[in-house]
C-alpha cells in the first residue's frame, strides 16, 4: 500500500459493515488497495464525533472508506471482501456491538457501482449461503467524515489481527 501521509488517486469505495476497526484492517490488506479511512457516513450532522454517532442521534454509521486502484482491484472484488468481512444479515448490529451505527451498509459513488452493489447482493441472496434475509443497505454516498485519528488503523497500531470477541 502506497504511504498513507500521500493522497492517492483511485476511486472511492464506501461500506459500513459494523465496528470499522475490523472493516478496515480486512480493506487495507489487499492488493490495489491504496488507502483506507474509518469514518462516518450516512446521517443528518455535520462532522460527527464518535460519542455523537454512538449516542444513535446523528443517524451515521460507522464506514471505511477505500481508495482503489481499479486496473488492479475491481469494485465487485471490494464486494467479496465486504460480504465476507461481516454477517449482513444481522439488523443494526455485528456481534456484541448493537445500534444503528453498526448497520450493514454499501454507499454507492456512481451508477455502475450501485448496479454492482445490486447484482452482488442479488447473487447472495441467491447463495443459500444466509438462513436469514440480508439487511444490507445499497444506499447513495454521501459526505464522509474521517473518524478521529486514533480510530485510524486501530488494530494495527496496537499489533492486534482482529477485535472480535469468542
Amino acid at each position: 500500500m502506497e504511504n498513507m501521509n500521500d493522497t492517492p488517486r483511485g476511486e472511492k469505495a464506501t461500506f459500513g459493515a459494523g465496528c470499522f476497526w475490523n472493516v478496515e484492517a480486512a480493506f487495507r490488506a489487499v492488493p490495489g488497495v491504496l488507502a483506507t479511512a474509518a469514518g462516518y457516513t450516512g446521517g443528518n450532522t455535520v462532522n460527527p464525533t464518535y460519542e455523537e454517532v454512538c449516542s444513535h442521534t446523528t443517524g451515521h454509521a460507522e464506514a471505511v472508506e477505500v481508495t482503489y486502484d481499479p486496473a488492479r482491484l475491481s469494485y465487485e472484488q471490494l464486494l467479496n471482501i465486504f460480504w465476507d468481512a461481516h454477517d449482513p444479515t444481522q439488523l443494526n448490529r455485528q456481534g456484541p456491538d448493537i445500534g444503528d451505527n453498526y448497520r450493514s451498509a454499501i454507499f454507492y459513488h456512481t451508477p455502475d457501482q450501485h448496479a454492482a452493489a445490486l447484482h452482488s447482493k442479488a447473487e447472495r441472496e441467491a447463495s443459500g449461503r444466509y438462513r436469514t434475509p440480508i439487511v444490507t443497505q445499497i444506499v447513495p454516498a454521501t459526505t464522509f467524515y474521517r473518524a478521529e485519528d486514533y480510530h485510524q488503523q486501530y488494530l494495527e497500531k496496537r499489533g492486534l489481527a482482529t477485535c472480535r470477541i469468542g
